[in-house]
């Protein structure tokens, strides 16, 4: 017989208005402090690589190599981020991450651009990549450890939607409003002192917020926290099986980006201005469709939200988004409706961040950075995808073959099955906070939604 993997909370009725709304009332303000941090973070991401190659990175070319090797970075950063939250605790990786961040940009701004001196502008620019995933990835490893295991759902939607509503929406909006006034140059300082404001009251606020110290066995070193959080994917199958989900989350969205341009920019005749305005209807659906789904989870089953909403979902979003507006043609309200449905689906797999720490709970940082990874490797696999099948099946082709990555997905949600143990700390809302050091506790059977 199978058992849902969420049950609802018998807690006290008399709950304030924030833990109403599914936010952990200790951790709230890091929520508001990751929101500003996020968006200093976004304010230059509209306006970065014309920036780089007109002051001194020497051209479009240079400036898309720093850029890549920024990328890079940020991927190191995210897997370093559950790694070591592991075995130093999310709240000195927060730290870290704030003191990285700041470090460099002050470097970047006094130094680099100044002098205009290309190596420095890669190198300083490039490990500033590092910083962000540091402190946003540090936070969701406190979040998923504090948070009621009956609730890990909403409290993870609250993440994604102070994350996601950072950077880039709000960060652009910022932007939007600085440079015609003060200068893409001192808009960056704008955003240091976001980030800043953000780090303070994150850490601030957190200061009694249990679930900031160590969470691997006290003989897990640094090294071996490392190795484990790569590791994990082999010797725990599910939490490798889960990572693969996380790949094919976002995956065709980083492919599609590839070469729809060209179809709704110029085959539509949308115009790029128009093609831009679709990306962000996509982004701003997803912004609130992640809270909404967080929520929906907590009550409807964190198995059924991701295979359903996010998977199944996703697989007739991909298909509607490149279909639908060859169909119609110039009927630019389609295509709206279409970017917002592919944007709402992929928030459906919100639930793969609860289900990755609740598969190892013991090693939720190394679960964490398994699940980052996935996300950086997307970025790969999408447009890989894209130039190997592109010229021999063409568009719709390739828009098939990611609705069928979809589809491959949700038949594996059946197999992300949650350890007796974990689903007894979920059923009786307690956090996951009593498996920290105890890697031995979780290797019972498990149990899922079927």
């Amino acid at each position: 017989m199978s058992v849902t993997t969420s049950i609802h909370s018998d807690g006290p009725k008399a709950q304030g208005f924030i833990e109403k709304i599914g936010i952990p009332k200790p951790l709230v303000w890091g929520f508001v402090g990751l929101l500003l941090f996020m968006i200093g973070d976004g304010v230059e991401s509209g306006y970065i690589a014309p920036f780089l190659a007109d002051n001194g990175a020497g051209g479009e070319t240079n400036a898309a190599v720093i850029i890549t090797v920024y990328g890079l970075m940020v991927t190191l950063g995210s897997w370093l981020s559950g790694a070591l939250s592991d075995v130093w605790g999310p709240r000195r990786v927060m730290i870290i991450g704030l003191t990285l961040w700041a470090v460099l940009q002050v470097l970047f701004l006094a130094v680099a651009l100044p002098t205009e001196n290309f190596t420095l502008m890669l190198v300083i620019y490039g490990l500033r990549g590092v910083a962000y995933p540091l402190f946003a990835y540090g936070f969701l490893v406190w979040v998923l450890g504090a948070s009621p295991a009956n609730r890990l759902g909403s409290a993870v939607g609250w993440f994604y939607f102070a994350f996601t509503g950072g950077l880039p929406t709000l960060g652009s909006l910022v932007a939007s409003g600085t440079v015609p006034f003060i200068g893409p140059y001192w808009t960056f300082w704008v955003a240091l002192s976001l980030v800043v404001l953000g780090g303070i009251f994150a850490l601030v606020g957190l200061r009694n917020a249990q679930g900031g110290g160590r969470q691997a066995a006290p003989h897990i070193t640094t090294g071996r926290s490392l190795i484990d959080s790569v590791a994990i994917a082999f010797t725990n199958p599910r939490v490798g099986l889960g990572c693969l989900v996380r790949v094919i989350n976002t995956a065709p969205q980083f492919g599609l980006f590839v070469f729809f341009p060209t179809i709704f920019a110029v085959d539509l005749g949308f115009g790029t201005s128009g093609w831009l305005q679709l990306v962000f209807i996509l982004g701003a659906s997803n912004i609130f469709a992640n809270l909404f789904f967080g929520v929906l989870s907590d009550r409807l089953g964190w198995h059924r939200t991701l295979r359903w909403f996010g998977c199944i979902g996703s697989a007739v979003a991909v298909l509607a988004f490149y279909f639908l507006p060859q169909y119609v043609g110039d009927q630019y309200w389609v295509s709206a409706l279409c970017a917002a449905f592919f944007g709402i689906t992929l928030a459906g797999f919100t639930p793969i961040s609860v289900l990755m720490s609740l598969m190892a709970p013991a090693q939720k940082g190394n679960s964490i950075a398994v699940l980052n990874l996935g996300a950086g490797a997307a970025t790969f696999v999408g447009p890989g995808i894209v130039a190997l099948f592109l010229a021999p099946l063409g568009a719709g082709g390739v828009t098939i073959i990611f609705a069928v990555l979809y589809v491959l997905a949700g038949i594996s949600v059946r197999w992300l099955q949650v350890p007796d143990e974990a689903q007894r700390v979920v059923e009786e809302g307690g956090t996951l906070q009593a498996f920290a050091g105890d890697p031995a506790a979780t290797t019972g059977s498990a149990k899922t939604q079927g």
